[in-house]
């Protein structure tokens, strides 16, 4: 799962983050609305976590932008106000979900969840394909049986996989859907996690690689 955290305050920002990448999700940082509404217009998330309260653009503001704009991505808002006035108007500006700061990490993990489930196209709460089997909520990964040892990488990069259901993903799209905004579009990465996956998922190797295209999941 792809996040945009848009968040002004910059330790809250970093522990968000940090919390977030040990889940298994990809996460993108910006401290103002301006900010955000650019990341929107050059990159893909499923999910953007939105202080209300953003200098230079209003986190209303971005999520007006985000209904307008990218109706798959869900919108969970948060703040520091606990009225029911200020939540109602914030969900009334398009949020889909609300959480007053503070808050607790594994509850915005699981309201996180909850709107990749809702948000875009239906997916199941577990991912399977084959003798594979993927749970983004406990973040466990099983071939047959056996749970796998997977790196937040390697969980990342099957997830997306398992998602195409043997539709081939090229190392770019894996790039733009499995690492940060900071990920080399030049690096060999893709090809370097994609090998110590197949290590760990074993032999008959259920990834292939489409010479000149991508990787795509395959029944064995």
């Amino acid at each position: 799962m792809k996040v945009l955290l848009a968040e002004d305050e910059p330790i809250l920002a970093r522990a968000v983050r940090n919390v977030l990448h040990r889940a298994g999700l990809t996460v993108d940082v910006v401290h103002d609305g301006r900010a955000a509404v650019e990341h929107l217009r050059s990159q893909e998330y499923e999910a953007v976590v939105l202080d209300r309260d953003l200098p230079l653009l209003s986190g209303d503001e971005v999520c007006r932008y985000i209904v307008a704009h990218h109706v798959s991505t869900g919108v969970l808002m948060l703040t520091a106000s606990v009225t029911l006035a200020d939540r109602v108007a914030g969900l009334h500006t398009g949020a889909d979900d609300y959480l007053t700061k503070p808050f607790e990490f594994p509850e915005l993990i699981a309201r996180l969840r909850a709107l990749q489930r809702r948000s875009g196209p239906r997916t199941p709460p577990e991912l399977r394909f084959g003798e594979l089997r993927l749970d983004p909520f406990t973040h466990q990964a099983f071939r047959g049986g056996t749970l796998l040892p997977l790196s937040p990488k390697e969980f990342r990069i099957l997830e997306q996989l398992l998602r195409a259901q043997g539709g081939v993903l090229s190392a770019e799209t894996l790039l733009q859907r499995a690492w940060d905004e900071h990920a080399d579009p030049f690096t060999n990465s893709p090809r370097v996690v994609i090998s110590t996956l197949r290590k760990k998922l074993g032999k008959p190797w259920p990834i292939e690689t489409v010479p000149g295209v991508g990787y795509r999941v395959v029944h064995t």
